[in-house]
């Protein structure tokens, strides 16, 4: 019972700080990221969890045992990986290629080696030093990806650079993690092989996933989607990211590594936008958990300690860093400003070195002050990142046009400026999206029919699975980018949501919606739609121009006939609907003056 109210406690003070602390801090432009950070360096056991001996009421504030939510905190990065595969695909991944085993590969690489040689000269041996060396040389995947895609710039050229070198590092982490285990059990198997059959592990691991992905995940998400259930649907994306991260650990990869790579699987399926929307609130809540995780490493007995080599550590890392990558980006013919950004978004150090240091401890490879101290400046780096971060747009010299945007990792969903959302793509739908392919006008379009969708996609038309009235997957297809959204499904209730949800996000966008009748058409013109097409007038409308035609009037006055009448009927819709406005706004004055 004990250790059940301990992990409750802990996890009350994790929750306490997500739903008070950050809010609050926010309200001061505190970047969320420092906040949990922060909250984590002060309510952890190295913080004022120590005193609880001397104040025992500090146990409910304080968080005891760091294991009782390090796993979810591992999940918030598993999930945030997965995202980001899910706006990617293989192909523009395959585009990357040489930013992530050139750029990226050179990078761990030689900043392992400088950084090796640098604790060598600081009197740490050889096998330390080069632990150290290639544990500092990666950076943290869950804090810059956060930032990049919190900011909107995962698609700039710092940000493409940045993705690519984490990519490059998540890789070169299981090479690492076998030599640091090699030098524990004394090197009785050469390092060559052992690498090599941690390599044929991990990419029959990965080819695993990607059979499934390939072969399974279409039908497997066709079946729940077909059930008509959101719990079923954001249970099987659970069990698919869970499922393929747990794979990937199994074969010393990072559960994150398998989670990205099953995700690129679904963005080439219908189910990705629905996936994104369904996954991205648990992604908030357990990054944050995370984050906090880190801020717990954060030892302030190393100011006391070890001022001078802790400043000198995390200055010595970030600069070393900085460098290296700004070089290495400009031999890339990356341009200077995206290259010393990337290098200042990198230079901190990140999550791995916490497992690689911890593991090397544990095996003796590595002494407790050189490893404590290590890892407080490991965190102290990864607490300034995004200081840093702020301090690259504001310090480095602005670019004369727009920033760039490398298209290789654009969201299709927001191509262009004419960029229009088609809600439903039933009969009404298809000659909608028809016209709009014919006139050039990019689009992206949803329906909640799974099969009707599976023979889209087969059809090679863009078409998302989803619910349109979440405001979540409205989100996720761009209607913060969106120019148009043109509603064409008969249901009444469901184009009133959606009606209400787009313009509750977006007052000024264009909305044309299909409407049951005149009476559904006043209601739509009075919650905003920028036009309404009853389906009686419409239907009336196209009656009375065939029979004019055919019984004689010339064709060009009929057209002009019926452009006047449909009008006629809009202006009056719309006038019915802003005296109905005006009539409940004095019926609710008319209440209030009554009661007071």
């Amino acid at each position: 019972m004990t250790n059940t109210v301990e992990i409750y406690s802990d996890l009350l003070v994790v929750l306490g700080t997500a739903g008070i602390v950050v809010p609050a801090l926010r309200r001061w432009d505190v970047s969320p990221i420092l906040s949990y950070l922060a909250a984590g360096a002060v309510l952890g056991p190295l913080g004022l969890g120590s005193q609880i001996a001397n104040f025992p009421f500090l146990y409910w504030f304080t968080v005891v045992n760091p294991d009782s939510v390090k796993e979810l905190g591992e999940l918030g990065v598993v999930f945030l990986l997965f995202l980001i595969g899910l706006e990617l695909s293989i192909k523009r991944l395959v585009t990357m290629r040489r930013l992530v085993f050139g750029l990226g590969g050179l990078q761990v690489l030689l900043t392992g080696l400088l950084l090796s040689g640098v604790a060598i000269a600081a009197g740490a041996e050889p096998a330390s030093a080069a632990i150290i060396g290639l544990s500092l040389s990666l950076s943290s995947t869950a804090i810059v990806i956060e930032l990049l895609a919190s900011q909107g710039r995962l698609t700039t050229t710092a940000g493409r650079l940045s993705f690519s070198v984490l990519l490059a590092q998540d890789l070169a982490a299981i090479a690492i993690i076998v030599f640091i285990s090699i030098l524990g059990s004394g090197g009785g198997d050469s390092l060559l092989v052992s690498i090599g059959v941690a390599l044929f592990k991990a990419a029959i691991a990965i080819g695993a996933i990607v059979l499934f992905g390939r072969f399974l995940l279409r039908p497997m998400f066709h079946l729940v989607a077909t059930a008509g259930s959101t719990e079923l649907f954001i249970a099987a994306a659970l069990f698919v990211i869970i499922g393929a991260g747990l794979l990937a650990h199994q074969a010393g990869l990072s559960m994150a590594l398998g989670a990205f790579v099953i995700a690129l699987m679904l963005a080439e399926t219908a189910y990705g936008k629905a996936i994104e929307a369904a996954i991205n609130p648990f992604k908030g809540l357990l990054l944050g958990v995370f984050f906090f995780t880190v801020g717990m490493k954060i030892d302030f007995r190393e100011f006391v300690r070890e001022p001078v080599w802790l400043i000198s550590v995390v200055v010595g890392l970030i600069a070393i860093k900085t460098l290296i990558l700004a070089g290495l980006a400009r031999a890339f013919r990356v341009p200077w400003r995206a290259a010393l950004e990337t290098g200042m978004l990198l230079g901190p150090g990140g999550e791995f070195a916490f497992v690689s240091i911890g593991l090397a401890s544990e095996l003796h490879l590595l002494p407790g002050p050189i490893a404590s101290l290590t890892l407080a400046a490991t965190a102290v780096t990864m607490a300034l990142t995004p200081l840093l971060s702020s301090a690259a747009k504001r310090l480095l010299p602005k670019p004369p046009g727009p920033a760039a945007k490398d298209q290789n990792l654009t969201l299709q969903s927001s191509a262009g400026d004419r960029h229009a959302i088609v809600v439903g793509h039933g009969r009404v739908g298809k000659v909608v999206t028809s016209l709009l392919t014919q006139h050039g006008v990019k689009f992206v379009a949803i329906d909640q029919d799974a099969a009707g969708v599976a023979r889209d996609r087969r059809a090679g038309r863009l078409v998302f699975f989803g619910d349109a009235s979440d405001p979540k997957v409205l989100d996720v297809i761009g209607l913060r980018q969106a120019t148009g959204i043109i509603i064409t499904i008969n249901a009444r209730k469901t184009i009133d949501r959606i009606v209400e949800h787009i313009r509750a996000a977006r007052p000024e966008v264009l909305i044309v919606s299909r409407a049951r009748d005149e009476d559904h058409a006043r209601r739509l013109y009075a919650v905003g739609v920028t036009d309404a097409v009853p389906e009686t007038i419409e239907a009336s409308l196209q009656l009375s121009e065939a029979a004019l035609v055919g019984l004689g009037v010339p064709t060009g006055l009929t057209i002009a006939s019926i452009h006047q009448k449909r009008d006629e009927f809009r202006h009056a819709l719309q006038q019915a609907a802003t005296q109905a406005g005006c009539d409940e706004i004095h019926a609710i004055k008319a209440k209030t003056t009554i009661h007071s």
